[in-house]
């Protein structure tokens, strides 16, 4: 891929359901060398457009490309090889009683774990991606006895065998104590300084935003509130009108620091 490509597209985007607007008029466009991070309040969009990325919804208005396909007029089976996806949705139809250096094999043939044995070469493969991931110590371990944070480690691994060009990582964090939140996001750090074309990281906490984080889309109630490089659009300002409360903001190793004022809890 080129660099500067174009790998989603999203022109004049709404969804309808019910006569309720889920997405209003969304136009954003992400290119190769990007990674970017879809944050928004509960409600705001965000799990619907990533649904419209993955060819599992059809918006109502619009049109949508992802990686040079329009969506419509190519096979989403096909596109959805180059596409990785990590989510808890994915977690309950994982299986559980496989190793993890396993399961992580298996993503390369988008199986939950059972029915295609590994090659020697998928498993050297899928070893390296958890010691890229810093789990190389989980490897032989069952996978239903690993941590959330480790279980989120195993899905992005599992993820990326397929070497996907696109790589969506929906709310790792939901769930996480204070130090895996920070182990999945180092994690991530470290996978977004390497070749991985482009991250899609979608979040509630502005915090989550690590470092290797280049753009940020912002989310309110269906409508796109701006979207650009991330020092520009995480403003105090525009993270206020995001939440609906009046916020802080200061930066600390390249990563925002957001906290509520008082006062604004005390007028709701």
């Amino acid at each position: 891929m080129e660099r500067h490509e174009v790998i989603v597209k999203i022109d004049r985007v709404s969804v309808l359901r019910q006569g309720r607007p889920l997405l209003q008029e969304i136009q954003l466009q992400t290119k190769i060398g990007e990674h970017w991070a879809l944050l928004g309040a509960n409600g705001a969009g965000k799990t619907t457009l990533l649904q419209i990325v993955l060819g599992m919804l059809w918006p109502t208005e619009g049109d949508v490309w992802v990686m040079g396909h329009h969506l419509g007029e190519y096979d989403v089976r096909e596109l959805r090889k180059d596409i990785g996806f990590v989510s808890n949705r994915i977690d309950s139809y994982l299986e559980q009683n496989v190793q993890a250096v396993d399961l992580v094999a298996s993503g390369k043939y988008a199986t939950n774990g059972n029915y295609v044995t590994p090659t020697t070469d998928d498993l050297k493969k899928a070893q390296d991606l958890l010691c890229d991931l810093a789990a190389q110590q989980i490897a032989t371990r069952p996978y239903a006895l690993l941590s959330q944070g480790e279980r989120q480690k195993v899905m992005i691994a599992r993820a990326l065998m397929a070497d996907p060009k696109l790589l969506i990582i929906d709310e790792p964090c939901t769930g996480l104590d204070f130090p895996s939140r920070e182990h999945v996001l180092f994690a991530l750090q470290n996978l977004a300084q390497g070749t991985i074309p482009q991250l899609l990281y979608v979040t509630h906490y502005p915090e989550e935003i690590f470092p290797g984080i280049s753009h940020v889309a912002i989310l309110k109630e269906g409508r796109l509130l701006a979207a650009g490089l991330k020092q520009d659009v995480l403003t105090q300002k525009m993270l206020s009108e995001a939440y609906g409360l009046s916020v802080s903001l200061h930066w600390q190793d390249d990563r925002p620091v957001v906290r509520v004022k008082h006062d604004s809890l005390q007028r709701r």
